[in-house]
């Protein structure tokens, strides 16, 4: 992220980051055990890479909670087409180790410069634009932006 910062900021532009945390994931966990658990966050991570392009980064950060940074993003509408995308790219079931699991997703969204200018206050805002988007009713994204006048 440090090193997306810094090559957007030379070049003047943005770029925006993803904060996914999956809803459902603990009682797939529960239910089907750590090895069903650990295959479907694999199979969560294919997920995103055919969901982003080359020159984008997704990384799973800890627990069931993803990071997906979208480089050199001009216009809203193409963070929002790749948002959906990852959260249509959720909604069937699949079947690991003869078990139907499901998991959806809930995403925040923080736009580098303006909505922080560094890593720590990037990911941050995207969680918090998480946390929004969870109290939305889970299944969607939130954009830091669309709340930020709630937080001020």
């Amino acid at each position: 992220l440090e090193q997306a910062i810094a090559q957007t900021r030379r070049r003047d532009g943005h770029l925006a980051l993803l904060f996914l945390d999956l809803d459902g994931f603990k009682p797939v966990n529960d239910r089907h055990g750590h090895r069903v658990g650990d295959e479907l966050l694999r199979h969560v991570a294919r997920q995103l890479k055919v969901c982003i392009r080359e020159v984008d980064t997704a990384a799973r950060i800890g627990g069931d909670e993803f990071a997906v940074i979208l480089n050199d993003v001009a216009i809203r509408t193409g963070v929002e087409r790749t948002a959906g995308m990852i959260l249509e790219s959720f909604k069937h079931p699949i079947i690991i180790d003869n078990a139907l699991v499901s998991v959806g997703s809930s995403i925040g969204i923080a736009i580098f410069p303006n909505d922080g200018d560094d890593p720590t206050t990037l990911l941050a805002n995207a969680d918090t634009a998480m946390y929004a988007a969870k109290r939305k009713g889970k299944g969607a994204f939130c954009f830091f932006s669309e709340i930020k006048r709630e937080l001020v």
